[in-house]
């Protein structure tokens, strides 16, 4: 990853880059010797945008994946901060701890009240450390869980942000009960007779992100990830080399465009070309218009039937029908 003008650039933006860096040339000698260029420059910044276009029509899982982790890709309270009115964030897990890898509060989407939970990353080395890069210890899900609960004793959509390399594996988490942590979330996740949905906004890693993403809709940006490991692990695990990562990436179906076809997610979200960093507010309106549409869909549905079908949801994924020879 490189910088130009202040913008953090991925190693497959830098045609677009030398071309931006062109224009920027043109400009400047333009001024300085008061001469007419904006057909040339217009036709340079047209390239450009088409080039950008074509880069990112055509990445690989691993491209998407350094999409997804890109540091200033929209974090939970950039989105809740911009689609949300009257937000009021809460804190602790009643357990005397208050993890800031998870925030939530209530927050009012349009009319509709609403309860928030999401994964926080950091914008900078000291609020990652601080937000443990968005690695939840067992506080921060017991966190969740309190406000989960929160909004069915009240009756209020619960909306989740997913955005996780995976649940904190460090030896403190485990010993304070990490694993039960996620497995009492994802029981009661399944069992809440509420609307939830749950949406990928960035990196989505194993059971970290599954422990507040079972709804009843799933939704996924265009430039995230989802999976059950991720692809440096994966290589490690099963070449003993991180570095096969790529190759990895391609085999575990991470992207939204694999999970819609596999039945995995409801619904892709698109991005601004160049990623959800290049134009957050216009991402940021997607992920309204999309939430208020499927909360419009869901608020006919009784509070056992959203149940009902958020089981029967999880129970489809994953089946498959395998022919013997003769057939």
């Amino acid at each position: 990853m490189t910088k130009s003008n202040d913008r953090l650039l991925l190693e497959f933006e830098q045609p677009v880059a030398a071309l931006e860096q062109r224009i920027q040339e043109i400009r400047a000698l333009a001024e300085e010797n008061d001469i007419d260029a904006s057909e040339q420059i217009r036709q340079l910044e047209a390239k450009a945008e088409e080039l950008r276009r074509e880069i990112f029509s055509q990445l690989t899982p691993v491209e998407r994946l350094q999409v997804a982790r890109h540091p200033r890709r929209p974090t939970t309270l950039d989105y809740v901060q911009t689609i949300c009115d009257d937000w009021f964030e809460l804190h602790g897990d009643r357990h005397g701890q208050d993890d800031p890898a998870i925030v939530g509060g209530l927050a009012k989407l349009g009319e509709q009240p609403v309860m928030i939970l999401g994964h926080q990353k950091g914008r900078d080395t000291k609020d990652n450390i601080h937000r443990n890069f968005g690695m939840p210890n067992p506080a921060g899900y017991r966190k969740a869980l309190r406000l989960m609960e929160h909004a069915h004793r009240f009756g209020l959509p619960l909306l989740t942000f997913i955005d996780t390399p995976g649940a904190y594996p460090g030896v403190k988490a485990e010993a304070e009960g990490q694993g039960e942590a996620i497995a009492t979330n994802l029981q009661t996740l399944f069992r809440l007779e509420i609307p939830i949905i749950c949406t990928v906004i960035g990196e989505g890693g194993s059971g970290g992100a599954l422990a507040i993403g079972i709804g009843n809709r799933i939704l996924m940006f265009e430039h995230a990830v989802y999976s059950v490991i991720s692809p440096e692990g994966c290589a490690a695990i099963l070449w003993k080399d991180a570095k096969k990562a790529p190759q990895a990436a391609a085999a575990l179906r991470i992207t939204a465009q694999d999970l819609l076809q596999l039945e995995v997610i409801d619904e892709i979200l698109p991005e601004p070309v160049g990623g959800a960093h290049r134009a957050p507010l216009e991402a940021a309106q997607t992920l309204k218009e999309a939430l208020l549409r499927h909360l419009k869909e869901l608020s006919s549905l009784s509070g056992r039937e959203l149940r009902e079908e958020r089981y029967q949801k999880f129970r489809r994924m994953g089946a498959f029908l395998e022919l013997s020879e003769s057939e």
